[in-house]
């Protein structure tokens, strides 16, 4: 079996969390290995290994998903993001 995706999840909600770690491990070749509840710890998390993908909440405390964005694409510009929101697209996806 091929190695896994190593997925990061950033959401301040825990409940989110949760729910998309037991999501994600109903699919064998991913898995969540890290949390991060804010934008800050995200980019702390992102500088200590590497990894396959981000799941990036738009609305956080401490740096928003658009600022923890711009960081992670100046640091890991090869590194995909998927952002979360539960704002309309029009609000936020085109700075995205």
């Amino acid at each position: 079996m091929a190695d896994k995706i190593h997925v990061l999840i950033a959401d301040d909600h825990a409940i989110v969390r949760q729910g998309l770690k037991q999501i994600l491990s109903e699919t064998e070749d991913m898995l969540v290995t890290g949390e991060a509840d804010d934008g800050a710890e995200a980019l702390g998390l992102a500088r200590q290994q590497p990894w396959d993908v981000f799941l990036l909440d738009v609305s956080m405390p401490n740096r928003n998903g658009i600022d923890t964005l711009k960081q992670l694409k100046k640091e890991f510009p090869r590194l995909p993001v998927l952002i979360l929101s539960m704002h309309p697209e029009e609000q936020y996806a085109v700075r995205a």
